[in-house]
């Protein structure tokens, strides 16, 4: 798989993750009869910082895959045409 590839579904699940928290907290209050941005919050502490690291780290990831993917595409790139000239030096 590229770099590239997998650097794009890192960052979807990372989306992914960030969401579930949000979810989980509005189905663990579902059956709540009136809402309010403290109970939300609440909610959000019940439900933990898991997904949050979680999506972090898989943010991070897939940056570094996306960032790596590009600098190894110039680095080779470069190697290419030094090669190039090297040979057509000699």
């Amino acid at each position: 798989m590229q770099r590239r590839t997998v650097g794009v579904i890192l960052l979807c699940i990372s989306a992914f993750l960030y969401g579930i928290r949000y979810l989980s907290a509005a189905i663990f209050g579902s059956g709540v009869t009136s809402w309010n941005r403290q109970l939300f919050d609440e909610m959000l502490e019940s439900v933990g910082n898991g997904p949050l690291i979680m999506s972090l780290i898989a943010l991070i990831a897939g940056v570094g895959y996306l960032i790596f993917a590009e600098v190894e595409i110039s680095i080779a790139k470069d190697i290419k045409k030094i090669k190039d000239n090297w040979n057509r030096e000699l």
